[in-house]
């Protein structure tokens, strides 16, 4: 259990938690955990040697950039490919 609140700590940078009923605790407990499974899995499955740590760090930074997520865990230093302008909707103001 140590191990896990340690893990949370240093990896997903929860210092406190945001609620302090019961409730608002487990939900964030649960929200963490399931958090830490999807990372780990992701590890797992990627061929390259990620320590958890940086694959945390380095999903932060790419969370606003398009790209395929098993191609990026398997070749993370890979340039995004490049967005085609026919491909992009245009944008409608009403």
């Amino acid at each position: 259990m140590e191990l896990f609140f340690k893990a949370l700590k240093q990896s997903l940078r929860i210092k406190t938690f945001v609620g302090t009923s019961a409730n608002a605790v487990m939900i964030q407990i649960w929200t963490a955990l399931i958090a830490m499974l999807v990372v780990k899995y992701l590890q797992l499955r990627s061929s390259f040697a990620w320590s958890l740590s940086n694959l945390i760090a380095l999903l932060r930074h790419q969370l606003f950039v398009y790209r395929d997520l098993t191609a990026w865990l398997n070749a993370p230093f890979q340039p995004p490919p490049e967005a085609l302008a026919a491909e992009q909707l245009p944008l409608v103001l009403v």
